[in-house]
Parts: structure tokens; sequence; C-alpha cells
């Protein structure tokens, strides 16, 4: 059932009073009239020419774009209605377009050795001897960009950058934003320094044109972004070369993306009669996303204009969070209309992990300036980081719930459901009183039926079929819930936080023994498999799991076992009959 259009602006208007765009002068994604907006974009999308729409933004044109423009309108112009039948739109695509990820080349890593010594921490030869297969994974999914695409970036949707890179794989062909932190923690355990200071220094060169990073490697994510993990690398990169002529000399560019998170995510929140500034997902761009076009069109069908492109601006800011799509963004229509994705209303959630991630930047920025000798700028962050550890405890702390809680800006409460991220602030270590917080928060874990499952950690209680809720389990939101609960002065805390790691290496072996791949997600139920559900079939590759299940080896790599649970549980069960019966 279509959610009324005056709905969808009513919550728009009371979450955020006079701050957003008129929504007939939004930007689209980009400028582009190919690859982010204009007929030929929207004719070749709802003929669905391909199953993904990705398929058509990510190939590259056979000539510029103003030549590829005339010959489509010298064919809209002999077609009666102006509308293209779905074997012209094929025959033109055909004609003026290269098939996508021809602009890309394979590229193995110079810096890739076969023995890295992260291996010699791994107890167990099962689990050994798959991180040596993982380690082994990082040349299949380097890529280099071709001389083309910085000689006539016009013709491409890609984004070029100086560095060759790692990408996440699938249909992921280029680089994506806060995956790549996971994937550099990775190649860093893999003593692939040189590898991961270049994906750092792209993510510079972005920040330097650009004012921030884009989401992902395509112009069509331009105008949205992704969690800010830019100053999580360098601190990941000088823990491991300690390198601080290469923060001396970029240390600008990390200040100028937390700018951009200041001056256009930020937020007001008043609690208690004090106002606290905190920090959200806000994408003010029109029109549907080019790369889920169709999607975006259905979704909105049945809303008056300014509806649809309410609803896509929230959709926007969704895909901004990373978390696309997620029970945390949908709010409950007027009765008896349940919440779904196009209740979706992002801009209106203060999250908990995005301002635990800028709480850490503001540390590490600190620090950062005080190991440079920029004592008044080291003051600066100092002094910001204290107002958002403040900020964070008087808004997103529930003492009732005893954990941190996403808060709703238009219903002015704090969303009670279960998700990985309401720990968020243990590993960003953003709590007032960090061990009275992980006693509660593990409390308010323990308490929850998450603990249940075998496979991992869910990312909800909430089966929506959206990809960022149950039963689907991700990477870097299990390391953040064992790597927080692993900081603990709390021995339980550190005791459920490797069984989580073991359970989740077992549950990425077990699925890599069988299809011989490493996914994205994987489902929480049953003996283990691949994710499902959202916009797109689950992919492999997959970077970011990768580098977590590296991390977490390197961790716990002398108490991880590969063995089965079910084993162990019969051995115990047999010893224990053998006993009584001895007995």
């Amino acid at each position: 059932m279509p959610v009324p259009a005056w709905w969808l602006l009513l919550g728009i208007s009371l979450a955020v009073p006079g701050q957003l765009a008129a929504l007939h002068l939004l930007p689209p994604p980009c400028d582009s009239q190919i690859y982010c907006t204009g007929e030929l974009l929207r004719q070749v999308q709802q003929a669905k020419l391909f199953s993904d729409d990705k398929h058509f933004v990510d190939m590259p044109l056979q000539a510029d774009p103003e030549l590829v423009l005339q010959q489509f309108q010298r064919v809209v112009n002999a077609t009666p209605g102006g509308s293209l039948s779905k074997q012209q739109l094929t025959e033109f695509v055909q004609t003026h377009f290269f098939p996508p990820g021809e602009e890309l080349e394979t590229w193995e890593p110079p810096d890739w050795t076969d023995s890295p010594p992260l291996l010699e921490k791994i107890s167990d030869k099962t689990l050994q001897a798959w991180a040596r297969e993982l380690n082994a994974k990082w040349k299949l999914l380097g890529r280099k960009m071709k001389p083309e695409v910085t000689h006539s970036p016009q013709r491409h949707s890609l984004i070029p950058v100086p560095e060759p890179l790692i990408v996440p794989g699938g249909r992921f062909l280029e680089y994506y934003y806060w995956d790549s932190f996971w994937v550099i923690e990775g190649l860093l355990l893999c003593n692939m320094t040189a590898t991961a200071r270049g994906m750092i220094q792209n993510f510079f060169h972005l920040v330097d044109k650009f004012g921030h990073v884009p989401n992902g490697g395509r112009i069509y994510y331009l105008r949205r972004s992704q969690p800010p993990f830019l100053t999580l690398m360098v601190e990941s990169y000088l823990r491991h070369t300690n390198d601080t002529a290469f923060l001396r000399a970029n240390i600008h560019l990390l200040e100028a993306e937390y700018r951009f998170w200041q001056e256009q995510r930020a937020v007001n929140v008043t609690v208690g009669g004090k106002e606290y500034a905190l920090n959200r997902y806000y994408v003010q761009v029109g029109e549907p996303r080019p790369e889920a076009y169709t999607k975006d069109a259905e979704l909105a069908a049945g809303l008056d204009e300014e509806a649809r492109q309410a609803l896509w601006v929230e959709l926007k800011s969704a895909a901004e969070s990373g978390w696309d799509f997620s029970s945390r963004w949908f709010l409950p229509g007027p009765p008896p209309v349940p919440a779904a994705l196009q209740d979706t209303q992002t801009s209106a959630v203060v999250p908990v992990d995005l301002n635990a991630v800028l709480c850490r930047v503001e540390r590490l920025l600190a620090a950062f300036h005080r190991a440079l000798g920029n004592d008044s700028q080291a003051a600066r962050f100092q002094a910001a980081h204290e107002e958002r550890v403040a900020a964070v405890q008087a808004v997103l702390w529930d003492a009732r719930a005893g954990v941190w809680l996403d808060y709703n800006l238009w219903r002015r409460r704090h969303n009670a459901a279960f998700y990985p991220s309401n720990l968020s602030p243990l590993w960003s270590e953003c709590a007032a009183d960090p061990a009275a917080a992980a006693a509660r928060a593990l409390d308010y874990l323990e308490g929850s039926s998450a603990l249940s499952f075998a496979n991992g950690l869910p990312t909800s209680l909430a089966r929506t079929g959206q990809q960022w809720d149950f039963p689907n389990a991700w990477a870097p939101l299990q390391h953040m819930a064992i790597a927080g609960l692993g900081k603990a002065p709390s021995p339980r805390a550190q005791e459920v936080a490797f069984a989580l790691a073991q359970h989740w290496v077992r549950t990425n072996l077990a699925v890599y023994k069988q299809y011989q791949h490493m996914y994205e997600k994987y489902d929480v139920e049953g003996d283990g498999a691949p994710g499902s559900g959202g916009e797109y079939q689950v992919q492999e590759g997959f970077g970011w799991t990768n580098g977590v299940a590296l991390q977490l080896l390197d961790l716990y790599g002398d108490r991880l076992t590969s063995a089965a649970p079910l084993a162990h549980c019969v051995w115990a069960w047999i010893g224990a009959l053998l006993v009584l019966c001895l007995g």
C-alpha cells in the first residue's frame, strides 16, 4: 500500500524543520547527462536492458558524451512519440558503449608475499592454510585503471585515482569508501604496506578534489559519502609503519574531510533543556539512484513529485550510511500502514555508529596534532572529542536499556531495536565511563536473543527482506562488536568477544569449504550459508570479509579452532556418558 505523499513530507518537515532544500531545486547525483540524469539514462534503465541497473552506468563510452547524446537525440526525433523500443535501445547501447570493467585491468600488488608473518600466529593448521588462501585473494582483487580513464574521464563513470587499488569483488568493480578500512587492515596484516598506502593516497586525492570521499569510485556516487573512516585508515597505517612524514604531509586533508561532516551532516539535538551537536546521514540530492534507477522509480510510484524527490533523498541518505537498506531507517506510517522501505527517513535518525566513528576521528586528530607538535590544534580536537563524548552520553545512551540507541529526531525518542551498531562506542572508545558502560552493554547483549545464533551476530532481529536486517550478518559489524567487547576490562566481556570471533571464523570457513568463496554477508540461521535479500544477489570476493577474518586470526590465532562446535558437543556427551557408565 503506497504511503500518502503528505505523510512522507510531514515526517521530513518535522524531523528537520527548515533545513531541506527546495525539492524541485535538488541537484542530480552528478552532472553527467548520461550516467546520472537525462532521457538516455531514463529510457535505458526503465527498459530494463540489464538485470542489474548498475551494469549500464558502469559502461564506458566509445565517443565523447556530447556526440553520444546527439546520436541519441537523432534516434529519438526519428521515433514516433520519442520512446525507443527495447531493441532500438539495445542496438544504441551496443554501438556507443563498451562493456563494464574494460576500463580496469588486473593488477598484482608488488608487495604481496605468500607467507606473511601473520601465518605464524595461527596455531590451528586448517585455519593457517585458509589464511594463506585469503592472503592470495589480494592478487585476485587488485585493479589498476587504464590510462584512458585519466586521459578521457568524460567517457567513463569511473572516478580516476592515481594509485592501484583492491576492490570488494563481484559486481563491485570499483573502490568503496568504508569497505576499504577493513581491506586496508587486512593488507597491513599481510605486510602489504605500500598497497595500503596507495589506497589511502587515493582517498586523499578525492578529498583534495571534492572535499570529501565519495561513497564509491563512480561519478554517480559523487554527492554522497560513507562512514568517515579515512582518519582510522591512517591510524592503522601509522601503527604498522610509524610514517609520520606521510601524516604531516596529509593531515590537512583529514581535517578537510572532518569539516565536510561538520558542515554538511551536523544536527543539533536538544535533550533536557541543553543543545548537543551530533551528526547524521543526509544527502540532499534528487532523482533516482542511477545504479538502482528502476527500483527507486518503482518504489516512488503513486507519489506526487515532491514526495518522490523526498523519498529519493532518504534512500540516498541510507546508502550513505552503508546500511542500504535496513529497518534502522524505517519510520512507521499512520495505522494500519506497516513500516517498509518506502517509509525510509534516514535523515530523521541520529545514528550511534556514525557518531562513534566521528568521536574516534576527533580523538585521533588530537593525537596526530599532538605527535606533530601542533598543540593548539590538538587542544581544539581534544575539546571536540570531549564534547562528542558528552553528547553521545546525553542523547544516545539509554539508561534503562543499558546501551546506546539511535535517536529519532521526529519521534524524539530512541529506537529500542537491537542492532550491533548499538555497541559501537565501546569499539571507538567513546564512553563517558568505559568500564561501567561495557558492563551494562554486555548485560544488554546477553539479555537479547542476538547471542543465540551460532553463525554470527545478526544485523538486526527484524525480518524485513532488506540485506541489513535479519538473518544476515556482516563482517564489519562482527569486528566492531568483538573489538569493543575485547577492550572491556571484564573477563566475561572478553570471553564473549572470543566466542563471537570463534563463531564468525567457523562460519566463514565452513562456507568457504563449501563454495571456495568469501562472501559479503552470511546467514545466521541454519548450518551457515551466504546471506540474501536486498537489491542484488549476494556477492563473492570479498574485500572486507577477508580483512576481518585476517584481523580475528591475528587477534586470536593462538586460540581459534577450525573444529565444528557439534564435534565438541558430541565428544563432551560421550565423555560424560563414559564417566557415568564407569562410575
